[in-house]
This record gives structure tokens, sequence and C-alpha cells, in this order.
């Protein structure tokens, strides 16, 4: 036992004891306890300019840095503008806690100013909502906070702190984290599994979720070398192989090639790996093994409910990615696998789709990111939001090691900048990339002003086709010619950085990228290069013309 203590300081000292070295918050006065507690605390408190962007940096810290994230923002408005982080959140799996200042307990129920129902909003997108009504309790609600966040499918956990709990005192002091034992696979388990690929001819192992290591990530590697196997990744996973593997054959997110989408319908063993073969894998779970004889489907998840899988297997591990990915190390690979040759033709067409085909524009986007792909090292972070934009780093940029990506899974507008914000935080000697379409720059830009205040210096690369791309496309394609809602009026992109005190140049040709990125990398502040798009280019190797002439 120790000393009275603020409810605030007791937040502090329990977030402290979960290992948390930084967090991400808009200030208000429902919790200025907290922020009191902050101060001189250890803690790194990043000030953020829209709690969106504080939740989004919350979440991208939490995956690239493997710990739990935490965002902090008052009641009312504020929790509201940081829903579209907790939904990022739940589809992604991503732990994260959000502590959220709350009106006093004696006005609760009388609409007071900025009063919130957290049980109401987050309530269907948070693995559990809390509400902290006695100091004393704030240690243990927050230690179970953290464990629900990080435990079986990781996800955010939502805390309320009314205002004046955060004043009030308690002889109570931080507790132990709560130990989460991660599930593991039974050898029986792993016996059937074996059996499995063993009489499989044409098997297809898909990557994905969250809660991966650097170490499971390249135990699935040499697991895939050994045995041969062809591994695609899930939406917005890229990097969970590294590209230069001959096993890996490409992205089963939007936009991928046929001889991808062959694939998994022929297979006859799918290994979903951290993925439950979800919607976007199997085309609303359309694409699945169903032409095959005798296909079986396997997914190894962190826990029994396997949200967003539709279909029976024929095994379902309950393990982490880490745990079931140590198992494969032991199993012995055949010495002649029969699929062997699919597994080279499969990389042999990834490798074709991979080339720039150049369309001879003035400034032709599939070149530009050929070029970066060769200007960035082994060890940079890629971020990107939600749009047709994505479709460029997806095909062309190759990712050497896990975590090196951050882009949200639930196709969320405005994530990319803030992600890329969080994760110069984390690795400031890493270089780090976002990639933006216009309308999704501007959803959630200002967050720059957040790295040049924290000293940090990611570049962005704006795709400025005035145009929210992924609707137009749609558009042209159901109502071609009518154009309705999509137009955009931007500004220039590049003064904007400038004015935020970074470095902006504007591209409007090809040959002028590589040496705008070159001065743009070597900036030491903030950067972004405006890639101006003028013939109406929507996606890699599709324009506005290419889709009304269809």
């Amino acid at each position: 036992m120790t000393d009275g203590r603020t409810g605030g300081r007791l937040v502090v000292d329990q977030l402290r004891s979960e290992g948390v070295d930084t967090a991400f918050c808009v200030p208000g006065e429902s919790y200025l306890e907290v922020l009191d507690a902050l101060h001189g605390s250890g803690i790194r408190l990043v000030t953020c300019r829209h709690e969106g962007g504080a939740g989004y940096m919350a979440d991208a810290y939490a995956r690239i840095t493997g710990t739990v994230g935490v965002a902090l923002v008052t009641r009312g408005p504020g929790a509201a503008n940081a829903a579209v982080a907790l939904h990022t959140a739940w589809q992604d799996s991503t732990p994260l806690v959000l502590l959220v200042g709350l009106v006093p307990r004696g006005q609760t129920g009388r609409e007071a100013f900025q009063e919130f129902d957290l049980q109401g909003w987050f309530g269907t997108t948070a693995k559990a909502v809390h509400r902290v009504d006695d100091a004393a309790r704030v240690p243990e609600l927050l230690a179970g906070a953290f464990a629900t966040a990080r435990s079986g499918r990781p996800g955010p956990v939502v805390v309320g702190l009314p205002e004046d709990v955060l004043r009030e005192r308690a002889a109570v002091g931080p507790v132990a984290p709560v130990e989460v034992t991660e599930p593991v696979p039974a050898p029986a388990t792993m016996a059937r599994f074996a059996g499995l690929v063993r009489d499989a001819t044409r098997p297809l192992v898909v990557l994905g979720g969250v809660g991966w290591s650097p170490a499971a990530a390249d135990q699935a590697r040499r697991w895939a070398e050994r045995f041969a196997l062809p591994v695609a990744v899930e939406f917005n996973a890229l990097d969970l192989i590294d590209h230069d593997s001959p096993s890996y054959v490409g992205c089963m997110g939007f936009g991928r090639p046929a001889e991808l989408t062959s694939a998994l319908r022929e297979a006859d063993l799918v290994i979903g790996i951290g993925s439950p073969l979800g919607d976007v894998v199997t085309d609303g779970w359309e694409l699945l093994p169903v032409d095959a004889p005798g296909a079986r489907l396997v997914t190894v998840l962190p826990d029994a409910e396997a949200r967003g899988s539709a279909h029976p297997d024929a095994l379902r591990i309950v393990a982490t990615a880490p745990a079931f990915t140590a198992a494969l190390d032991d199993l012995a690979a055949p010495e002649d696998p029969g699929w062997a040759e699919r597994t080279r033709l499969l990389r042999k067409a990834h490798e074709e789709w991979r080339v720039p085909r150049g369309r001879g524009a003035d400034l032709d986007l599939d070149e530009v990111f050929g070029q970066l792909r060769d200007h960035l090292p082994d060890d940079a972070i890629v971020t990107w939001g939600a749009g047709n934009h994505c479709a460029w780093p997806s095909r062309f940029l190759s990712r050497h090691g896990y975590p090196s990506q951050l882009a949200p899974r639930n196709g969320s507008m405005g994530y990319g900048v803030p992600a890329a914000v969080a994760a110069a935080i984390a690795h400031p000697q890493r270089p780090v990339v976002s990639i933006a379409g216009d309308g999704c720059f501007l959803m959630n830009g200002q967050e720059l002003a957040t790295a040049r205040a924290q000293g940090v210096a990611p570049l962005v690369l704006v795709l400025d086709n005035g145009t929210y791309g992924t609707i137009r496309a749609h558009q042209e394609q159901r109502h071609p010619g009518r154009v309705s809602g999509t137009d955009l009026v931007n500004p220039d992109f590049a003064a904007l950085v400038r004015a935020y005190g970074g470095h902006g140049e504007t591209v409007t040709r090809t040959a002028e990228f590589v040496p705008a990125l070159e001065r743009a990398m070597a900036a030491g502040v903030p950067a972004l290069i405006a890639l101006r798009v003028t013939d109406g280019t929507l996606a890699p190797g599709v324009t506005v013309a290419d889709l009304r002439a269809t």
C-alpha cells in the first residue's frame, strides 16, 4: 500500500506498469489529472491535431512495436472523433486501449455538457468497455483492459474515466500486468496438419492478421521454402513474408492478377495462418476452392470465434501465429513436393505482374513506383490509407521484413499520414514513406504538424488526380460520364507542407521524380511530393477513358 494518490496518478502509474512508453492524445479538461500525472512520468505524450489521428497513431504504434497502443481523448465529440480508429483496430485486430475522460459521476444521465454513452457508441466495435467509478479500482481495471486487448484475437478496449474519479484519492498502487498465455497447437494437431499437407497436390498458404513477430514471419517463410509451398498474403498484410522469397506469389487483395485468383479457386488445400479466409481474400466468399475434388481448408487463428470465416474447415487450429510457426520447424519436408512446379509458375506470374508496364503518360505512376522501389532501403516502413492509390504500392513496392508496412484492412481513409508519424516516432532511424491519395491525405494531413512538433521526418507521396478515385472508378463502370460527388478541388499540396515547416515539391513528369525523391529524403523535416496526374489515371493500367470504352 502507498499514500493516497489521485485517480489520474493511478492511471499513469498503471500505464508505466504495463510498459507503456508512448501515448497519443488530444487534450481535454475531463482528464486534466491524467495530463498532470504524465508530466515528468517518462511516458512520451504525443499531442495530435485530431482524435481520429491520435487513435490511428496508437493503432500504428501498436502494430509497428508489437505492444498495446494507447490513446487519450475527452468525452463527447472527442470520443466520437476517435470512433473511426476504434473500428480500424477492431477489424485489424490491433491491441489498443482508448482512455476517455467523462463527466463527473453525479452528472451522469442528465445530458450534461459533452456527456457520452461509451457502451452505446463502442459496445459493438470494442472487445470490452469499462467505466471506472472508484479510484481504488483504477489499477485493477486498467490491468484487465490491457490483458483483454492483447489476449485471444487482439483488439481495442475502451476505459471511461469520470472527471471526479480522477481527482479522487485512493491508498493503492499499480498492479503487475496480467500474464497472457498464448494458445499452442498440440502435437496431435500438428500431425493432422502435416497429413493434410502431405496429401495435397495444389496447396496455397495465405498469411494474414496481426499478432505476428519478426521471428514468426521468418519461420513461416523458411517452412514454405523448405516445402516449396506458394504463399500469398492477405489484403494489406504485405510484410508477412520477404518479397524476394521464391515462395511469395502475391497479395490476395483487390485488383489481384487472374493467376492468383485461379490459384485459390483451384487449390485442394488452403491454409490460412492468421487469416480466416474472409471476404476480401475470397471475393465475398465466392472463390473458395469448391471446384477441386476433396478440397480442404485449414485456419490458424488465436481464438475459436473466427469472425470473418464463412466456411467449414477441415482443421481449425486455435493458436497464435508465433506459436504455430514455431511448431512448423519440426515438420519434415517432402523430398520431391509435387506442387513445386506450380509454385514456380505462380512466382513467375507474380514477378511479371510487378514489372511497370509504362503507358507513355507525362507522369507514369507505374514507372514512378518502380523507381521508388529501387531507391527505398530494405528497412523502410511504408504506410497508406484507403483508395485506388494503394494499388501502386501494393503491386510495385517490395517488403523485406516484418513489421515494415502499415495499412488498414477496414478500408479507412486518412490512416496513412498518422501511421507514418507514429512509425517515425517508434523508429526514427528508419525511412518512413506514406502513400496517399488526394482525398485520403486531406482527412488527416494536418498530422504533419504533429510530425514537425515531434522532430520526425516521414515522407508523403500524394497522388493528386482531383478525384475520389475508387468511387469514380465504380461510377464510370455503372454510370459512365455522369460524374457526381467525386470531383475534388485541391490545394497546392507542396505549399501546404511547406506551411507546416516541411519540404514540399510537385512532380508533373516521370523524369522529375527521382531527383525530387532524393531531395525529400535528405530534407531532415517532414516532406511531401505531390504527383500531379492529369491523364485520368485511376489505378495501374486503368484510366477514365478505358472505363468508358468498355
